[in-house]
């Protein structure tokens, strides 16, 4: 855990990633091994599987050289944006600390750039670590906080994007429209039970918000001044999403997919999804999965799998250029290298200690059922 005086503490080496050298070299050929076995049995099978990796080969590499860096202008502008609103965030929470915009952009490219290849967002734990490592006088609990301010406007804008997706379902207003005449009884009852839900969510957030501000208050500083925290940080988030959102839109019409609005928004929504519960490096699979979903009906399922594949691997690649050489400008190499790994480190026990406290957590709930029963 890293100390209140800003300085990260020694942890223990994290396991090994296999007993040496050679045997993590036999564990690869093994996978390779089993994965061109199952390969040709499905084709024995009659399974085209050959043509199908052909000609998402053949996609893969048919972006053009253009759609590429108008995609890496766009994704550094997000990366730059975001971590704008972050330096001001740190900035009001800890004014007697400032810290140059060059090492907060470096501490939050490094995190973007490890969640493009690091499961359970471990990137994100290292990205905090780094700032309670570079801010004097820093805590770990102040930096969350500032997370939570940061997230504020992503999640608003998240929230419009699922609404928007959900009344853009055929149907879903006729229904709407017909409920109250064909079944007003219920339609009251209805709006009575939401109105119910609503006031007794706002009570319910409002006493979880006093006591979340009364914990991490200082990393929420700036939301003591609602006109500084718009212009400074719910400013360039906005600025940050319209960048994310033209990332994908150039990647799809690299890929000759259709660019509207409603594709854009499909795609969003099915990352932000596949965000919230994959636990693979990077959200290999999950997205590519919900962005086939999304893109039904607008092109075939190998297109859009390696639209999927083609932009995560291009941006991730960027994103680890990117920061490296960022990190190198705000700390050197030798300063950069020590403070990515050693935040890195952190991360891996801080993540470990979460997930042992949400076990705990549910073995007490079993054990209180059982003792109810």
């Amino acid at each position: 855990m890293p100390g209140d005086a800003g300085v990260l503490t020694e942890q223990p080496p994290a396991p090994p990633l296999g007993r040496s050298r050679a045997g993590r070299l036999a564990k690869v050929f093994a996978w390779l091994a089993g994965i061109a076995v199952v390969v040709a049995v499905l084709q024995l099978l009659g399974v085209d599987v050959t043509g199908w990796f052909s000609d998402l080969w053949d996609a893969l590499t048919g972006i053009g050289l253009g759609y590429l860096a108008a995609g890496w202008v766009f994704q550094t502008a997000q990366t730059t944006l975001t971590a704008l609103g972050w330096f001001f965030i740190l900035r009001a929470a800890y004014p007697s600390a400032p810290v140059p915009y060059r090492q907060v952009l470096a501490a939050y490219a490094a995190g973007v750039a490890l969640n493009g290849f690091l499961p359970a967002n471990i990137g994100t734990f290292a990205m905090l670590l780094m700032y309670v490592a570079i801010i004097p006088g820093a805590n770990f609990a102040g930096v969350l906080g500032g997370m939570l301010v940061q997230k504020i406007f992503f999640t608003i804008v998240g929230t419009l994007v699922y609404v928007y997706l959900f009344a853009s379902v055929p149907g879903t207003f006729e229904r709407q429209f017909k409920l109250p005449h064909d079944q007003p009884v219920l339609t009251i009852l209805v709006l009575v039970a939401a109105a119910f839900l609503l006031v007794l969510l706002a009570r319910v957030f409002r006493r979880k918000l006093k006591g979340l501000i009364e914990q991490a208050k200082q990393g929420g500083a700036i939301l003591a001044r609602p006109r500084e925290y718009l212009v400074r940080v719910a400013l360039p988030s906005l600025g940050a999403w319209l960048a994310k959102l033209a990332v994908i839109a150039i990647f799809l019409a690299g890929y000759g997919i259709a660019v509207t609005f409603h594709t854009v928004m499909s795609v969003v929504g099915g990352n932000s999804i596949a965000n919230t519960v994959s636990v693979t490096p990077g959200g290999v699979g999950v997205n590519q999965a919900t962005n086939v979903a999304a893109l039904n009906g607008v092109t075939d399922a190998a297109t859009a799998t390696a639209y999927s594949l083609g932009q995560q691997l291009a941006i991730t690649a960027w994103n680890i250029a990117f920061a490296v050489v960022i990190v190198v400008w705000a700390f050197g190499w030798s300063g950069g290298k020590v403070l990515v790994e050693q935040s890195y480190e952190d991360a891996k026990v801080k993540v470990a200690e979460q997930k042992a406290q949400r076990a705990e957590s549910r073995a007490a709930k079993r054990s209180r059922r059982h003792g109810d029963e």
